[in-house]
């Protein structure tokens, strides 16, 4: 999808506070959540102003993945969280509020939810529950 220059003008994604970059390259960055849900939840974006990863081509693709694994083991080390949600909202209908491509790293503590087991499936809460205790 091709965009406009008023609305990569108005991306909070194409203009970032450099404070919030943990880590980049030539075509992707790392920055710090405005809005945490966790300690050290992150987005690994990609710097072209595309809003779906289906746009993205196979060396955004690489970099995206492999700033990933870069900044799990940021987090490891320093965070040293005890597992990670990973993921994207694909669309308005998926909730994406940003029309820029992120990829979501939440690191995950011990007792952050009383019952973390379904993990993304909590989006549907009547389908979230579907294990015999």
């Amino acid at each position: 999808m091709a965009v406009g220059i008023s609305e990569m003008n108005r991306c909070p994604f194409c203009s970032v506070d450099k404070t919030r970059i943990i880590l980049e390259n030539n075509t992707v960055m790392v920055i710090r959540d405005a809005f945490p849900v966790s300690p050290g939840h992150a987005l690994i974006i990609p710097k072209r102003h595309i809003a779906s990863f289906f746009e993205t081509n196979e060396e955004e693709r690489k970099a995206m993945l492999e700033a990933l694994d870069q900044a799990k083991e940021i987090f490891d080390r320093e965070l040293k969280p005890d597992g990670y949600n990973i993921g994207i909202n694909e669309g308005l209908t998926a909730g994406q509020t940003i029309m820029h491509l992120h990829i979501h790293l939440i690191p995950r503590y011990k007792g952050d939810s009383s019952d973390p087991r379904g993990g993304i499936r909590w989006i549907f809460p009547d389908k979230a529950r579907y294990w015999k205790d």
